[in-house]
């Protein structure tokens, strides 16, 4: 394993240090895991909503580089793959609110479900409103009754972005709860690996892939997809994807979408956009129109090459919301 690492044990601590550093509006308690706006809750307008998120690391830059001015007022990372604890995410949940309650935004994992519900728990113990939305975009895994469920992937973004919109504006938490539940009802994604990640404590790959084969629907964790197939071109690979996606997505065609072409930390930005040509040209031919597009590795699986496609369906609302004004360290417009 070569990485630019001091210590499997220090990654996450550092590299928040680090952020701390690159970011001057972004306090940053390294050791907890928790990233908030510099100013905090007291910079805040009374009775504002605050948006969180978190889960574990190797995913920058979510979350943590989407705290800021229309997105999200905190992030709590856990260690890598790992969801933070129910103290910090409780702590961070206290520390942005500012009485209008607090909205949790949690990828559907176990530890992260039941690690952001204890702390909400606790926090509503101490007088914190707090409404929890799940994300569950990930059209590899089926929807069940029993077992965890699809995975929370590239959609969480979107969900951020948009409910993070609606409480800069001033909404009551149940509308900015109600808007994030509308953009995870209408956007699903899906996952191709071309490499496994190699995570540090482990030093090694996750999983063996051979030098010809690509794994389809892989979860941004290195878990298994649902096949293997040999290597495709990326007008295939994108075909494939699509196919997935829109098989669960009713009443796609005709309706503007916003396109997220992810890469997963390994995927150079020449391959993404190539990635980006290709599903134009597949949508294109299924009638549907890409309102709005990010590409780009903005949800990763720490050094894994391959990519995500998520699509939203959007009315205008979304797409105001969307077009609002955002100031991140990783997402940045109309500032």
């Amino acid at each position: 394993m070569k990485k630019l690492i001091n210590s499997p044990e220090s990654v996450v601590s550092d590299a928040l240090r680090g952020m701390a550093a690159a970011h001057p509006g972004l306090r940053v308690e390294a050791e907890k895991g928790i990233v908030t706006r510099a100013a905090g809750a007291a910079g805040e307008p009374a009775g504002k909503v605050a948006v969180l998120s978190g889960g574990g690391s190797g995913h920058e830059p979510l979350h943590a580089g989407f705290v800021g001015r229309g997105m999200l007022a905190a992030a709590v990372a856990g260690p890598v793959f790992t969801s933070p604890v129910p103290d910090n995410i409780a702590a961070a949940t206290c520390a942005v609110d500012a009485g209008a309650g607090v909205l949790h935004i949690v990828k559907n994992y176990t530890g992260d479900i039941l690690n952001f519900t204890m702390a909400a728990e606790d926090c509503e113990d101490e007088g914190v409103k707090v409404e929890q939305v799940v994300v569950d975009d990930d059209v590899a895994v089926a929807r069940t009754e029993h077992g965890p469920g699809r995975r929370g992937t590239g959609a969480t973004l979107f969900v951020e972005k948009i409910a993070g919109a609606l409480a800069e504006e001033g909404a009551p938490l149940a509308e900015v709860a109600a808007v994030a539940r509308k953009v995870n009802a209408n956007a699903r994604s899906y996952g191709v690996a071309l490499s496994s990640c190699t995570t540090p404590a482990k030093g090694s790959p996750n999983f063996a892939l051979g030098e010809d084969e690509i794994e389809l629907g892989i979860g941004i964790h290195g878990e298994p997809g649902r096949e293997r197939r040999t290597l495709m071109t990326a007008a295939e690979t994108a075909e494939a994807m699509l196919d997935a996606i829109l098989d669960d997505l009713p009443e796609a065609a005709g309706a503007p979408v916003i396109l997220l072409v992810n890469g997963l930390g390994g995927t150079p930005p020449v391959e993404l956009y190539i990635m980006r040509a290709e599903v134009e040209r597949v949508l294109g031919e299924r009638g549907i129109t890409v309102a709005r597009s990010l590409v780009g590795n903005y949800v990763t699986s720490l050094d894994m090459a391959g990519c995500t496609l998520t699509l939203c369906r959007a009315d205008e609302e979304l797409l105001r919301l969307w077009d609002a004004p955002v100031d991140t360290p990783s997402l940045r417009w109309g500032c």
